[in-house]
């Protein structure tokens, strides 16, 4: 099942920062139906996502009452990503666990 959609990217300042894409909305729905066939607890959906032609493997997370998509640091170094970008992600739902 695959996902397109852009996204203004989020930081959380933690003990290390963490950066993230918001679901839009519209997607919400359909990916609550995907995560009841391959969540592997907490709600996680693990996918497998495209920012900037890096492809790279994470899960999904629930966040207020939408998805976030976590981007890992290499990512954000490889497409010099940051906090208030406007991103165009593709998203595949995985059949397994991401690491």
């Amino acid at each position: 099942m695959l996902f397109r959609f852009e996204a203004t990217v989020i930081d959380w300042r933690g003990p290390s920062p963490f950066f993230f894409a918001p679901i839009p909305q519209e997607l919400v729905d359909e990916l609550r139906q995907v995560a009841r066939v391959v969540t592997y607890g907490w709600g996680m959906i693990p996918v497998e996502a495209t920012i900037g032609g890096v492809a790279f493997k994470t899960s999904l997370f629930p966040k207020d009452d939408t998805y976030l998509l976590p981007i890992k640091v290499a990512v954000r170094r490889r497409t010099g990503v940051t906090a208030g970008d406007r991103i165009a992600v593709e998203m595949t739902v995985a059949a397994e666990r991401s690491r």
